[in-house]
């Protein structure tokens, strides 16, 4: 099956569903999902609790350890997601992945973000910092996009579909 060996990467700013989209897909296609936050070290996890956004450097160390996810589940398939924020970004995620992997980009507007973000509980991330992170997206020119009004299961069927056509 075609959607089996991938790496399908679930991607945008904080709070816009990636881990509730890359849960279900992966449930849906019996590969392991892995949550990119969980990857982060320590550092990074304080310096958002504290209100302040990473910087390049600071992703450095997080996007290689999800690169090295990535290349040992290359074989098999699995669900990232991930913010995926800059180009360089998803190049350093992507490296070796040419041809096995899937961007889905998840998109909305500020506002409704926003209100995602201040209704979820037990997250590290503040909602002051989702502004840091629509400044820092550079929306991807290519892979799939799909608005977050979409519902999950429609996402996870429309995901399926555009696999299917590549």
């Amino acid at each position: 099956m075609v959607t089996k060996e991938r790496i399908y990467i679930i991607m945008g700013v904080s709070g816009c569903g990636k881990s509730t989209l890359g849960r279900v897909l992966a449930e849906r296609l019996e590969l392991p999902f892995f949550d990119g936050d969980d990857f982060h070290p320590p550092e990074n996890i304080e310096k958002m609790s504290g209100g302040l956004p990473l910087d390049d450097s600071d992703r450095e160390g997080w996007l290689s350890r999800l690169n090295e996810l990535s290349l040992q589940h290359k074989s098999k398939g699995a669900v990232i997601a991930c913010s995926a924020l800059k180009e360089r970004y998803r190049k350093r995620l992507g490296a070796g992945l040419e041809g096995s992997i899937t961007w889905v980009y998840l998109h909305g507007n500020y506002q409704t973000i926003l209100e995602r973000i201040r209704g979820r509980e037990s997250h590290f991330m503040p909602s002051a910092l989702l502004k840091s992170q629509f400044e820092t997206l550079e929306p991807p020119q290519y892979g799939l996009h799909i608005p977050v009004s979409l519902p999950v299961a429609a996402a996870v069927l429309k995901i399926q579909e555009y696999v299917k056509q590549l």
